[in-house]
């Protein structure tokens, strides 16, 4: 009996995940690839510039920079991540991306985040733009790069490829990983 609670627990959950999710794609879809979502990437930009100095001196040194401006994550005991972004080089928008996850283990409740993540060489940017569905730590890894406050960041020290910060409404989030996500070309 315990086992069934158990499995209708996990069950409802799994769904409750997938519902979350869903609504959010579903509502972000009619965004999708057109200036709704291009102006939630400007602003993330400018928060990103804003917040963390010397950012804007590593985006203009990069082949290009992919943003999701909000990654909503839920879970109970099952989660799932979902957010809708774009790749841009030199103020142009070339594509649109979408990110997914999935993740099982003690969770409950749900957040959004923004995920910023900028292409260091054009070959780290070709081998992104190759493979559609790139998954993070299979296709390629991101560097995470972290700031303590009040500090910047100092591009002539970044030798990844590919780095990356995550950040949510009170700054840049620690001891998180993207390892798993996968990263999509959305057909617009």
């Amino acid at each position: 009996m315990r086992i069934l609670h158990r499995r209708a627990a996990t069950l409802l959950g799994a769904l409750t995940v997938l519902a979350v999710l869903a609504a959010a794609g579903g509502a972000s879809r009619a965004a999708a690839c057109s200036a709704g979502l291009d102006a939630k990437v400007e602003g993330t930009l400018r928060d990103f510039f804003h917040r963390v100095p010397g950012s804007r001196e590593l985006v203009s040194k990069s082949a290009a920079v992919l943003v999701f401006p909000t990654v909503f994550k839920a879970g109970m005991g099952i989660g799932g991540e979902y957010g809708e972004g774009s790749l841009i080089t030199r103020g142009r928008t070339l594509e649109y991306y979408n990110t997914v996850s999935a993740s099982i283990g003690f969770q409950l409740g749900a957040q959004a985040r923004s995920i910023i993540i900028v292409f260091m060489t054009p070959e780290a940017l070709d081998g992104f733009r190759r493979v559609n569905g790139w998954k993070v730590g299979v296709d390629g890894s991101v560097a995470l790069i972290t700031v303590g406050v009040g500090g910047s960041i100092d591009t002539s020290r970044i030798v990844s490829p590919i780095v990356g910060f995550i950040f949510d409404g009170k700054g840049l989030m620690y001891n998180l990983t993207l390892e798993g996500s996968k990263i999509s070309r959305m057909s617009c």
